[in-house]
């Protein structure tokens, strides 16, 4: 599990934040809504071995995207569903921290009560191996 804090007058979609959360990923994917869309990052995470996938817009030039990808780009209610666990069960949704200290212990033993969580939400696809389906 890895995470980042940044302050909140940067965005979340900045290439330097994603490329910092996403630098100990070695390979893969990272998937972003059309708020992530950006040759710049786009290229810098490809430098770093990690595949953007992102929905295109309207006025972009249609590309062939593999129909794994596409599978996994609808999946994306996965991630909504950590984030509603993490508010409601892990209690991450607190507003009136009386220091800074306090709001980041919060945080932190949220992240350590989900990694404990017996049932998390996972993605299953199957994969066609010989002939045969199997599931991932």
């Amino acid at each position: 599990m890895g995470f980042s804090f940044s302050s909140g007058n940067i965005s979340d979609s900045n290439p330097d934040v994603v490329a910092k959360t996403c630098q100990h990923i070695d390979e893969g994917h990272v998937f972003g809504d059309a708020g992530y869309i950006s040759q710049k990052l786009f290229d810098r995470l490809y430098e770093q071995g990690l595949l953007l996938l992102t929905k295109i817009r309207r006025n972009m030039k249609n590309k062939l995207v593999k129909l794994k990808h596409k599978y996994l780009l609808k999946k994306r209610t996965i991630v909504e569903t950590v984030i509603d666990l993490l508010k409601n069960i892990c209690d991450i949704w607190h507003t009136r921290h009386r220091s800074i200290d306090n709001a980041f212990n919060n945080l932190l033993a949220a992240l350590a009560a989900y990694s404990f969580l017996d049932r998390k939400p996972a993605i299953r696809y199957p994969i066609r191996k010989y002939g045969l389906l199997q599931e991932s």
